[in-house]
């Protein structure tokens, strides 16, 4: 029996080694590194280094502070490219360069340049970068010769200690350069912003994907094609629907106005209208359960 049950094992195993397995890629909340966003798990370079990089559903790129950078918050959190055998630059005659936002390459050199960006962040926040490339970790998974923003120097308070994870719908996003890997498909769970741990997922690819969910289109907007838009239809408070003029939420392909979903931006932000319309609604709400009480 007990040798049966050895090769009943054995045969079991074989199975489960051999079916693919999802990719879920832990996620936890930003609270550990002192900042409002949610933080995932990846590693760069080979060997790997470990970066806790913020998940940002709005941005195109891929960028991290490296060694040496100027104006970077924290030295000891940056990718080392000297430590990585694969590491290498991207040059300015490579159609990477021609998808990077802001970039800037001499319009005449003798020799091939190294692809630069610049780029703006938080609204008080600006860096400049080198285009790169080097291996990228996720979970189980193994992504050669991805391209990232290597971060040279920085000025502001807003931008990630350990860098971003763009997962926007632009050329140079995580979503976009996978897309033989993981078909474009993405999900995300997360975690309590008062967890410490990495409790919350990003699940890449169909496979392990939710099967029974609740759930509204993702628009696609051309005048802001990279974004993730959706159709809101109104705004309630407690039973109440709030009254609210339409063209204040109605998405709109040709002016690009609409909603979008910012898994990168901590407050939820309304057109004047229509804050002032649930602000107003709310007071009224707090001031009636208030006299109730007294």
């Amino acid at each position: 029996m007990a040798s049966s049950d050895s090769h009943r094992l054995t045969y079991l195993s074989s199975l489960v080694a051999g079916k693919p397995k999802p990719t879920s890629v832990p996620v936890a909340s930003g609270n550990q590194l002192h900042i409002g966003n949610y933080v995932v798990r990846a590693k760069l370079g080979t060997p790997p280094q470990l970066m806790f990089m913020v998940l940002d559903t709005s941005n195109d790129a891929v960028w991290l502070p490296c060694s040496g950078c100027s104006g970077c918050s924290n030295a000891s959190t940056s990718f080392n490219t000297n430590s990585s055998s694969t590491y290498s630059t991207v040059s300015c005659s490579t159609a990477q360069c021609t998808q990077a936002r802001g970039l800037t390459c001499p319009s005449s050199s003798p020799q091939p340049s190294v692809c630069s960006f610049n780029q703006s962040y938080g609204g008080d926040s600006s860096f400049s970068a080198s285009l790169v490339q080097d291996t990228l970790t996720l979970a189980p998974d193994v992504i050669p010769n991805f391209s990232f923003g290597c971060i040279n120097s920085a000025s502001g308070n807003s931008l990630p200690p350990q860098g971003l994870m763009g997962l926007g719908r632009g050329p140079m996003s995580l979503v976009s350069q996978t897309t033989s890997l993981y078909s474009g498909v993405f999900s995300y769970c997360l975690p309590s912003f008062r967890s410490f741990y990495f409790s919350g997922s990003l699940k890449l690819g169909l496979l392990g994907q939710p099967k029974s969910i609740r759930y509204t289109p993702l628009l696609r907007n051309p005048r802001r094609p990279s974004l993730y838009y959706v159709n809101l239809t109104g705004v309630s408070v407690g039973s109440v629907q709030v009254p609210v003029d339409p063209v204040y939420l109605t998405f709109d392909a040709n002016s690009g106005a609409g909603t979008i979903i910012d898994s990168g931006t901590v407050i939820t932000r309304f057109a004047q209208p229509v804050y002032e319309a649930i602000r107003d609604e709310f007071r009224k709400q707090v001031i009636s359960l208030i006299s109730q009480l007294v």
